[in-house]
């Protein structure tokens, strides 16, 4: 079993706190390591180390600031095997899709690099002679991420490149759920000499180490991939010294499909869509409405598709489809909602139980539901796990109002062959993401950003990258 510490101006050092989190694998429930339960104390000297390191770093040019980036995914890309094993055996994450997220964090880190000669300014014509208006972007300051269990190595990077690149420090609080593969990580690229204190790391839980570092004076912007109800907190902590926030929060993905539809496309990508990561991945597929002349066929391929899966250990040598569920409480909440919707009237095409095939960890069956209302809970909630309810509907107008009877607004998509449809959906539907006869992934150059409660501002491509600046206007007078 392996023990970490909290990573603090540049080395692993002892929390105050003698507490400690189990890390399991949540596929055999075996005991991987142990975390520091951090305390107010870790995350204030994580807030200062960053606070005095951040003027040097911030003086860096930005192409040096970006060849520490290009080192870290040399790293990564070195020991890939080695991370993509770790992640795997942490999160019940299928070896395949935990390398695929090893590798593109990789890209993540060089793309990110690649901004440093492509963070500009303006020059703004002034009212005055002899005067110009300049107009400069500055990072922040200091930096916080505070991370999810579900993509927690690729989101790590999604907050530290941006935030380096951009000029600022950082301090990084993993999931107390998947820490590892992030704090085996910490450890590689201590040989890339990073100067001490530009990024630190301080495992903990929300109430105590995530509340002092959202609600510390210090803290220019607090960057949280988590729930609502996280980022409620976040915002209240924040609120105090009117810290900024960027918040990527939950998601009920709608998926339409119309009647012109490629079935076998739109069965693919919806059934892809709902299991990756055994359904805990928040803009993918959450509910689908089906057009009712071909309500019949397409639930007839579906239940194909999904008794077909594969479920098995995620180490598996028969490339599974899908693991296990992170945790329990994950595979308790998730069977809860399965049984609720049964209770008010869901029918049960496939799965609809926890697994009986395995003697431990925390497995549920692939779950496809049809005779659902839009009022129900398993409609309305998020679920996080492999179930896929279906309902019908009549015309694309009525779809779309289905879609956006919401309180979230991440991703939605559309499957039709005609542009005319697909181009009405995707003006019409409230969703930061509309994705076009296709499967909901996002690309590390587009701008993953929620409406409603999904969240405020944004992660990826440019656009994330300006989250971690401030603008600054210089009227300079001259004779």
């Amino acid at each position: 079993m392996k023990e970490f510490n909290q990573f603090i101006n540049g080395k692993f050092v002892k929390s105050t706190s003698s507490e400690v989190t189990k890390v399991l694998n949540p596929c055999t429930e075996e005991v991987l390591s142990e975390i520091p339960k951090g305390s107010i104390e870790d995350a204030n000297k994580a807030l200062d180390a960053a606070k005095e390191s951040q003027h040097a770093w911030k003086s860096l040019t930005a192409i040096e600031r970006a060849n520490y980036l290009h080192k870290m995914a040399t790293v990564i890309r070195e020991n890939r095997v080695f991370l993509a094993e770790t992640l795997a055996a942490e999160q019940a994450k299928v070896i395949a899709l935990a390398q695929v997220e090893i590798d593109v964090t990789a890209d993540y880190f060089d793309y990110y690099a690649g901004f440093a000669r492509r963070i500009e300014g303006e020059i703004i014509q002034s009212d005055r002679q002899k005067e110009h208006i300049f107009l400069h972007k500055a990072p922040i300051g200091v930096a916080v991420g505070i991370l999810p269990w579900n993509f927690p190595f690729f989101v790590m990077a999604r907050k530290v490149a941006g935030s380096l690149i951009t000029g600022n420090t950082c301090v990084i609080k993993p999931s107390c759920i998947a820490p590892n593969t992030i704090m085996e990580w910490v450890d590689l690229i201590q040989k890339i000499e990073l100067p001490a204190g530009v990024l630190n790391f301080v495992c903990g839980t929300g109430p105590v180490v995530g509340n002092a570092l959202s609600k510390s004076p210090i803290t220019g912007i607090i960057s949280l991939t988590g729930s609502v109800f996280a980022g409620q907190k976040v915002m209240e902590a924040a609120s105090e010294n009117i810290t900024k926030v960027s918040l990527e929060l939950g998601g009920k993905a709608p998926a339409i499909v119309c009647a012109d539809a490629n079935l076998e496309l739109a069965v693919n990508a919806v059934v892809g869509s709902r299991i990756i990561y055994s359904g805990q991945v928040c803009n993918c597929a959450e509910r689908v409405y089906v057009e009712e002349s071909i309500h019949d066929q397409f639930l007839e391929m579906v239940t194909a598709k999904m008794k077909a899966l594969k479920v098995e250990d995620a180490f598996s040598d028969n490339n599974p489809d899908m693991s296990a569920l992170v945790s329990k409480p994950q595979l308790d909440k998730v069977a809860e909602m399965v049984e609720f919707a049964k209770k008010e009237g869901a029918e049960v095409l496939v799965g609809g139980n926890k697994s009986s095939q395995f003697d431990k960890g925390y497995f549920y069956e692939p779950t496809l539901l049809t005779n659902v209302r839009q009022d129900m809970q398993i409609i309305q909630d998020e679920v996080f796990g492999p179930v896929l309810p279906v309902m019908k509907f009549s015309t694309l107008d009525e779809a779309i109002a289905l879609a956006n009877d919401s309180e979230y607004g991440l991703t939605s998509s559309i499957f039709s062959e005609n542009f005319n449809k697909v181009m009405h959906a995707a003006e019409e539907l409230q969703y930061g993401e509309t994705y076009i006869n296709r499967e909901h992934f996002e690309a590390i150059q587009g701008f993953h950003a929620g409406w409603k409660k999904s969240g405020i501002g944004g992660a990826d491509g440019k656009h994330g990258m300006e989250e971690y600046l401030q603008t600054k206007v210089i009227y300079a007078q001259y004779r």
